[in-house]
């Protein structure tokens, strides 16, 4: 009986977390570790900052991006892409180019059972993020 209340409880918590996701917040740099189906390059490091003003920029890995955007609930979607014009190695500048394309079809936002933020494009898979460690 003992067990059962016990995994009753669990199960419950674990469904609260899932049915109950945390807000995307502004002013938080989150990291990317996934773009759809494939990881990051290893080393590389691809940030997206939300600020308050409808500003979003981060670093696209090579070069550093800013747009605009606009969050109404859990609705989501960021005008065109601008960077620095930096040059690197050849995948990571494609790698880039596949982030700042990803950044102008994502039109909605979620947060997974395992509470990774996850950029929904119009197809496909999402771009999966974490909040930056300090």
């Amino acid at each position: 009986m003992k067990r059962a209340l016990a995994l009753g409880l669990i199960g419950a918590s674990l469904l609260g977390c899932a049915a109950d996701p945390t807000a995307l917040e502004q002013e938080t740099t989150y990291q990317v570790e996934w773009l759809g189906e494939r990881p990051l390059i290893d080393r590389s490091h691809l940030t997206i900052t939300l600020d308050k003003d409808g500003r979003a920029y981060g670093s696209a890995g090579c070069n550093h991006w800013f747009a605009s955007y606009q969050l109404e609930g859990e609705r989501l979607s960021f005008g065109s892409a601008g960077s620095t014009r930096k040059m690197c190695a050849p995948a990571l500048m494609e790698q880039e180019q596949r982030f700042l394309d990803m950044l102008g079809t994502i039109q909605r936002w979620d947060v997974s059972a395992i509470e990774q933020l996850r950029l929904w494009p119009t197809q496909g898979k999402p771009m999966r993020l974490w909040p930056e460690k300090d």
